[in-house]
């Protein structure tokens, strides 16, 4: 089952049963704790189930010395008394057992969405790249928050308002048919006609909570793409468009959560009118057989408040029915996620390079991101160990598509591609992407210190090993120069450091990762001449012994590589170092003289 992309339309449930089973094999390991939160709904309904029947007779007891003419010293305050501290006893001992619901099941609850979290986490790092390209940040976050905090919210509430509710509806019954099946029979004709309303009504309501989540994800894609790009948003004047389209999404939200809320909000006025029906033909026949001598007044009152909380529950169920629909709703969705096609397994029986050269060979390789739609054409190439290999082209060309067939992000379509002379589908992806080191031109840090940064592909690496990478990164001083140098705390968008300070700290990160395979992606277009010269001196170092394939935006920066592919609609098509493409009078030379 493949996900719903960015603004795809899902209007309802597709699998009700079958995404409740699934649930279910996650809330299954608690059934201990379901047990004794069934036991404790039971007792504790029992005990708030009595207390009418027993409330009725003391005001039976009220009432006996006006029918018998005694007036009020014929009044048995004794008998009232214990009945009053019997009902306090119920009302303590309903509340003890309401609490051991509340307490388990919240246990319950976040346990298993701790398990829905973790295994949505681990799916998320065994997915294709490719399928998190296609989605929105925001979408994939909904996902992970909003939706499996509705799960959450549905065990933790709703699993216990079910429970209270049947149990308090076969209690309320089998006492009412105690006290006078007659007016049961009254009471109980009403149910139907809640449950054909309350039906109607969840059936109804089921398409906009679905509607309602979708959005919800959409909502939060468009604000992180919005708070993420804040600063392009801005230096293109494209805030009011920016603003229309989040009223577009907000206005969508607005009618859609408004639907839902309305027909799961109605959900409980309609059933307690219908319940409110009950309790007046009660009242009515009730007050003839009191008169007529056939039932104790006493009996009537319990039977109204019966009457009534047989109403109340039937109501609730309604109104659990709509948390259950957006819960299932959310379920489904995360299960989408957890079905999607993961990367292919790592080979069963691995080989790993022990003494890694850094050899690269691309033999007859041919990939294309969709089917029928080839990027890369019988691509051949070798870079001998500790070669400068350079990749130039337009844009498009498919320079970043090698990287990512490098690293196994995408699968190829056909050929392979060797290091040190082994296939790199016969290795760990997690073995193959040690080997590799990366200094992109988008940088990535994270909200942490300095030093977490550099140390972040090394998490062992000491002080000296850092310090000394920063130094080969021309970092160091710059770092000292900060009020709490390598303690420095990066924040959440790294602007408390310019854009080539990051870039000498992702250099640093990757010579203290020590890789034997460098991927460089040149990035000191946004820099100032002399941060230049450092980063580019420090990517000599970095490249110093390594294999390297630089992504090369600007040729006079690769004059010096041993070896230049040229790309150019997926293909190479030339390939030589500097002179000899010059020589060539082709592609590149064009290239070169188009400065």
């Amino acid at each position: 089952m493949g996900p719903k992309r960015h603004g795809q339309r899902v209007d309802k449930i597709k699998d009700f049963r079958g995404t409740l089973i699934r649930l279910w094999k996650y809330v299954s390991p608690h059934r201990l704790s379901l047990f004794l939160t069934v036991v404790s709904a039971i007792i504790g309904v029992i005990l708030m189930a009595l207390a009418p029947a027993i409330m009725g007779r003391a005001t039976t007891e009220l009432f006996r010395p006006v029918t018998e003419g005694l007036g009020i010293s014929g009044i048995d305050f004794s008998y009232i008394r214990n009945i009053i501290l019997i009902l306090i006893a119920l009302q303590a001992g309903a509340a003890l057992f309401g609490y051991a619901q509340q307490f388990i099941m919240a246990k319950v609850s976040q346990q298993v969405v701790y398990s829905l979290r973790k295994d949505v986490d681990e799916k998320v790092s065994r997915l294709p790249l490719k399928f998190v390209d296609a989605q929105t940040h925001g979408e994939l976050i909904s996902r992970f928050t909003n939706d499996i905090e509705n799960i959450s919210n549905t065990l933790q509430q709703g699993v216990i308002q079910v429970l209270t509710s049947a149990v308090t509806i076969l209690a309320v019954l089998v006492i009412m048919l105690a006290i006078s099946p007659l007016l049961t029979l009254v009471s109980i004709l009403i149910v139907p006609i809640s449950g054909f309303s309350m039906k109607a009504l969840v059936q109804n309501s089921q398409k906009y909570f679905v509607r309602q989540q979708r959005i919800i994800g959409n909502l939060n894609g468009h604000i992180e793409e919005m708070f993420t790009g804040h600063q392009i948003v801005k230096a293109f004047n494209h805030e009011q468009a920016s603003i229309e389209t989040f009223e577009g999404i907000n206005e969508e939200l607005f009618a859609e959560g408004w639907k839902a809320q309305y027909f799961s909000g109605i959900v409980w006025p309609v059933t307690h009118v219908i319940g409110n029906l009950g309790f007046v033909a009660v009242a009515v026949l009730g007050g003839a057989l009191v008169a007529n001598g056939q039932i104790a007044i006493g009996n009537i009152q319990a039977f109204i408040q019966y009457n009534r909380q047989l109403a109340n529950p039937i109501a609730g169920v309604a109104q659990i029915a709509n948390m259950i629909q957006q819960s299932v709703a959310s379920a489904e969705r995360v299960f989408e996620l957890l079905d999607e096609e993961e990367i292919r397994p790592d080979d069963a029986s691995p080989l790993k390079i022990e003494a890694p050269k850094g050899e690269v060979v691309f033999e007859n390789v041919a990939f294309g991101y969709s089917e029928g739609r080839p990027l890369l054409k019988d691509m051949n190439l070798k870079a001998a160990p500790g070669q400068m290999v350079a990749i130039v082209g337009p844009t498009g060309a498919g320079k970043t598509t090698l990287i990512n067939l490098l690293l196994r992000f995408y699968e190829i379509n056909q050929g392979r591609i060797l290091i040190d002379g082994i296939d790199i589908t016969r290795l760990k992806r997690q073995d193959l992407r040690t080997l590799f080191g990366m200094v992109l031109q988008d940088t990535w840090l994270f909200n942490g210190t300095i030093r977490e940064n550099i140390a972040y592909g090394k998490p062992d690496a000491t002080e000296s090993d850092i310090i000394q990478s920063a130094k080969a990164a021309h970092a160091h001083h710059f770092i000292q120069s900060l009020p709490k140098g390598y303690d420095t705390v990066l924040n959440e968008e790294v602007s408390n450091i310019s854009q080539g300070q990051k870039q000498l700290l992702t250099i640093a990160r990757a010579l203290l990762h020590s890789p034997q395979v460098m991927i460089l992606d040149e990035a000191t277009s946004s820099v100032d001449t002399r941060t230049e010269k450092q980063i580019q001196s420090a990517m000599k170092t970095l490249m110093k012994g390594r294999t390297s394939f630089v992504i090369a935006h600007r040729l006079s920066t690769i004059k010096e590589a041993d070896l230049i592919l040229v790309m150019k609609d997926g293909s190479v098509i030339e390939q030589g170092n500097h002179r000899e493409l010059l020589e060539k009078r082709g592609f590149y030379f064009e290239l070169h003289n188009s400065i």
